[in-house]
């Protein structure tokens, strides 16, 4: 993906992310940061967070750093939700109106789409960027690019830090 192809605040915001990660000195910090980011700089995401696979238990996502009102949900089981599927079919899903998808599990009632883009490290799954907007359909091609980007930037983060074994 060329950054060319982004709007001009998605790319500064992209640099920003990948400077971030050159300094962040834990996932943790690195997910907080890039969630104040995004929050801060595109309005229509009205909620943006990190779901992580459980070391212990990979059936299961955990809610991580997150900008937003707080989630019931802070333990999703991959089998479920949209934030599931994603993480189930390892595919990035852009759901226009969460109303009409029986997948969704309903956080806010002001929450109109969604897009959930799996972060990848080693070629496995390893959690996952969500997310939402109150307007219906706000997440087009850009938005999945860019979102895909940052995804692979915490994925190689964690490449570096972790090694082989994803664990912590």
């Amino acid at each position: 993906m060329s950054d060319s192809s982004l709007t001009p605040e998605m790319a500064s915001i992209l640099t920003e992310v990948r400077r971030l990660a050159v300094t962040a000195s834990s996932l943790e910090s690195l997910q907080k940061g890039i969630a104040e980011i995004i929050s801060q700089r595109l309005s229509y995401y009205s909620w943006t967070g990190f779901y992580m696979l459980d070391a212990n238990d990979p059936g299961m996502l955990l809610l991580g750093p997150f900008v937003g009102d707080p989630t019931p949900h802070v333990r999703i089981p991959v089998s479920e939700g949209i934030c599931g599927a994603a993480v189930a079919s390892g595919e990035t899903v852009v759901v226009d109106d969460v109303n009409a998808d029986p997948r969704y599990l309903s956080c806010s009632i002001e929450t109109k789409s969604e897009i959930v883009v799996p972060i990848y490290a080693h070629d496995t799954v390893v959690g996952e960027i969500d997310i939402d907007s109150h307007r219906i359909a706000a997440f087009g091609q850009v938005d999945r690019s860019f979102l895909e980007e940052v995804a692979r930037v915490i994925g190689s983060y964690m490449e570096r830090h972790f090694g082989k074994v994803l664990k912590g």
